[in-house]
């Protein structure tokens, strides 16, 4: 298995100001990267993780993200084994940026390419539209492509079907040997978040001091160990909700060992009791 280093670099298309990539396959390679380009990613026909900066989350049957430059992210389809399409469209930081700062009748997408700096996240009916549109990009000229791609930002600039991850932007150059740290400890926590896990352990594992590792997780991560841990434990809770878990099943089977702490880091991470987020997904309009 292939390991790529930090410093993602892009180049647009020929003849082209951006790079269209259709199903590129990176789902064996853990690749913890960023890039100074702006990214809209859509991936359909798979349950993954949405890793980028300190926020972890599900998405479930497809995603639509646009996120602004040099955000560190893991590889959506990272550990899928189903069938699944991706599209991304990677756009240069001042792409159109003398268009957008003077064109009034761009002004919706300069609000877009700002909110793009803390991700953006997109549902319903405009990811599915989007999703469509965005398969079409490859068939056009790149003339064409560059209409059509104003158009799709004209749409997500004004949809109502939108959130923001409130993920802080982060200008970080990571080594080689910094990434394959980062793989082992997300890989060690994927197989043991249902135990207890020792943060001494993951430092051992790393090959540093308690302090050391503790540091690097920060600047890896911008967030700490323990947060770590707890947020990947209530993203699983959160598949166990979906699945009908009662809130106590969940909590146990993802690794806490106490209710009242589960409900405290559910509020935290997921902004929301667990009891409301499982009416919210399994009993309303499903």
């Amino acid at each position: 298995m292939g390991m790529k280093i930090e410093l993602e670099k892009v180049k647009p298309d020929a003849g082209s100001s951006f790079r269209i990539l259709k199903n590129p396959r990176l789902n064996d390679l853990f690749y913890w990267h960023y890039h100074p380009e702006y990214e809209l990613i859509f991936i359909s026909g798979a349950d993954g993780t949405r890793h980028i900066g300190e926020h972890i989350s599900r998405y479930h049957g497809s995603d639509l993200v646009f996120m602004g430059p040099y955000i560190p992210h893991l590889n959506f389809d990272y550990g899928l084994r189903t069938h699944y399409e991706k599209i991304v469209v990677q756009l240069k930081e001042d792409f159109l940026s003398d268009a957008l700062r003077t064109i009034p009748e761009l002004s919706d997408i300069r609000n877009l390419f700002a909110r793009a700096r803390h991700v953006v996240t997109f549902r319903g009916r405009t990811k599915e539209h989007i999703g469509e549109k965005l398969k079409e990009l490859g068939r056009l000229s790149h003339f064409r492509q560059l209409v059509h791609l104003l158009e799709i930002f004209q749409m997500l600039a004004t949809s109502s079907e939108s959130e923001s991850l409130h993920v802080a932007p982060v200008a970080q150059r990571y080594n080689l040997k910094e990434q394959q740290r980062l793989k082992r400890i997300y890989h060690y926590v994927q197989d043991h978040y249902q135990e207890k896990i020792n943060p001494q352990t993951m430092a051992e594992l790393c090959s540093l001091s308690m302090a050391a590792f503790c540091r690097y997780f920060r600047k890896m991560t911008n967030m700490t160990f323990t947060e770590f841990v707890n947020e990947y434990r209530i993203n699983q809770a959160k598949k166990l909700l979906l699945q009908d878990y009662t809130i106590t099943e969940a909590c146990f089977e993802s690794g806490f060992t106490n209710l009242s702490y589960f409900n405290k880091a559910f509020n935290r991470y997921a902004r929301e009791n667990p009891i409301h987020f499982k009416k919210r997904h399994l009993y309303s309009n499903s």
